[in-house]
Formats: structure tokens, C-alpha cells, sequence
């Protein structure tokens, strides 16, 4: 059961990460760049999944993060760094 669930969620991110940033057609590979852009998409979806503002879909706020300059604002506030 709780496979299930993981794995539900584990197919869930990849459909999302596939589907708004194109993952599967992206062809950087050179060093560490494949890992290092999973690590950058993994932080913006997950800021974008915060942001609740838009009431579209991901692939939708991260164009509009792209057009908008004030939106990506928002969407960066979503990124709390606490002090240390």
C-alpha cells in the first residue's frame, strides 16, 4: 500500500516534470548538467506548486513566470530561507 503511494507520487512528478519542462526531449548530458537542471526543475516545481495565487496548471505559471516579471516575484517569494 504504501508502494502505491510512492510510487503514485514518484509517477505524478515525472508526468509533471515531462509534461510542463519537457524533460524526456531535453538532451543535456555533459559533467553533472542532467543532475544538476533535475535539482533546478524539482525547485521550481515545487515553488510553483506553492503558489497559489494563479489558478492554472503548472506548465501555465511557469510561462507566466516567464512573461511576468512581477508574478515570478511572487513565485520566488514562495522560496523561504530561514535565518541562520
Amino acid at each position: 500500500m504504501l508502494f502505491d503511494i510512492i510510487g503514485g507520487r514518484e509517477n505524478q512528478l515525472h508526468w509533471v516534470l515531462d509534461v510542463s519542462f519537457k524533460e524526456d526531449t531535453c538532451r543535456g548530458c555533459q559533467g553533472y548538467s542532467a543532475e544538476n537542471r533535475t535539482v533546478m526543475r524539482h525547485i521550481a516545481v515545487n515553488l510553483l506548486s506553492q503558489e497559489k495565487t494563479a489558478k492554472v496548471g503548472i506548465e501555465n505559471k511557469r510561462l507566466k513566470a516567464g512573461w511576468d516579471n512581477r508574478y515570478l516575484e511572487t513565485v520566488l517569494s514562495c522560496f523561504n530561507i530561514a535565518p541562520s
